[in-house]
């Protein structure tokens, strides 16, 4: 090919440069749909403030029954700027981002007189940490610093309040600079959203450990929202919630771990945790992971199935039963076994 240039050094700054042109190519784009979708809600008069546009509410925990709402759709598309019908590859793109502003180059090349930290949903809080602490150069008293900053703030939360989403700091900010930033996004986009009739029916914190679990189990929008429906079947009649996502979240927990999340075998459903779901019936104790504001939605607006059991095929297929022994009988037809 003869445009590319023959010298290795040239070759790999030609390619590092194309990278970096199609990630910003990506991240405009990306910002550009968010943009447009704002401008939409604004031409159609829905101009509102998040104070006065609270979260719908589908689900009755007392009553221990989910009313479908039709408009919830609607609702994610007009006032959190997201598309539900996309969501899935804008994950990936958030992914894909974190990766790179892990790289020095890339942080030199989009940005040399700041820094860009990215947080994308189902992260856990640890993970988040280490990984901003490791970008900006902070020290270990630094890293504890911005840890409790988040977590210690109202409300007290463990876990949860790391708001997924690109972050833009200077080169030197300090954990309080960049703990302000995340902590001004979680308000906006949840606790503006969270007023007291909506914590009358789901608590806070609840809403962000099953959002959290959605974050970790589900691939999109529809797939969070048929989960979360599962979820609250299995809590309505007093059902382990056997979420594998909290055998990870155990085996991942020491911040020395090269995994976050460790592949699960069949032995760990045996761990002596709070968080194994499979030994211990309810909620976990606290979020496993942080979640996005669409997964907020998803856990408080499950959709109505008599499923209790599911699993999904390699390909994402999703499959769901209303009784162990169908369950059981779809594992062997898509994977030859099951048990």
């Amino acid at each position: 090919m003869k445009f590319l240039p023959r010298t290795p050094l040239a070759f790999v700054i030609t390619f590092v440069s194309i990278i970096f042109c199609v990630t910003c190519a990506i991240f405009a784009w990306k910002e550009l749909v968010i943009n447009r979708d704002a401008a939409s809600t604004t031409d159609n008069d829905l101009a509102t403030s998040k104070s006065q546009i609270s979260f719908p509410v589908s689900v009755d925990p007392q009553q221990k029954i989910i009313t479908e709402d039709p408009l919830v759709e609607w609702y994610v598309r007009q006032h959190l700027s997201i598309n539900p019908d996309t969501l899935r590859n804008d994950r990936l793109i958030d992914r894909i981002f974190a990766k790179l502003a892990d790289y020095k180059f890339y942080q030199q090349l989009a940005a040399p007189l700041s820094r860009i930290l990215v947080i994308y949903p189902g992260q856990r809080k640890e993970e988040i940490v280490k990984t901003f602490a490791d970008i900006m150069g902070w020290d270990k008293n630094e890293e504890l610093e911005f840890s409790s900053l988040i977590t210690s703030s109202t409300p007290v939360l463990a876990d949860g309040k790391f708001f997924p989403g690109h972050y833009t700091v200077a080169k030197n900010a300090s954990p309080k600079d960049v703990a302000d930033l995340l902590l001004a996004r979680f308000n906006e986009e949840i606790l503006l959203r969270y007023n007291e009739s909506v914590s009358a029916k789901v608590p806070l914190e609840d809403a962000l450990i099953l959002a959290s679990l959605l974050e970790r189990e589900a691939y999109d929008f529809d797939d969070m929202r048929i989960i979360s429906g599962i979820i609250w079947n299995r809590l309505f009649v007093n059902m382990p919630l056997q979420l594998d996502a909290t055998l990870q979240y155990v085996k991942g927990s020491k911040a020395s771990e090269v995994k976050w999340w460790p592949k699960v075998v069949p032995n760990d459903k045996y761990l002596d945790s709070p968080y194994n779901t499979y030994q211990v019936t309810g909620l976990p104790p606290t979020a496993i992971a942080n979640p996005s504001v669409a997964a907020v939605v998803a856990a408080l607006n499950p959709r109505n199935t008599s499923c209790l059991f599911y699993f999904h095929a390699d390909d994402g297929t999703f499959y769901c039963s209303d009784t162990y022994k169908e369950h059981v009988a779809s594992l062997r037809e898509v994977f030859g076994q099951g048990k």
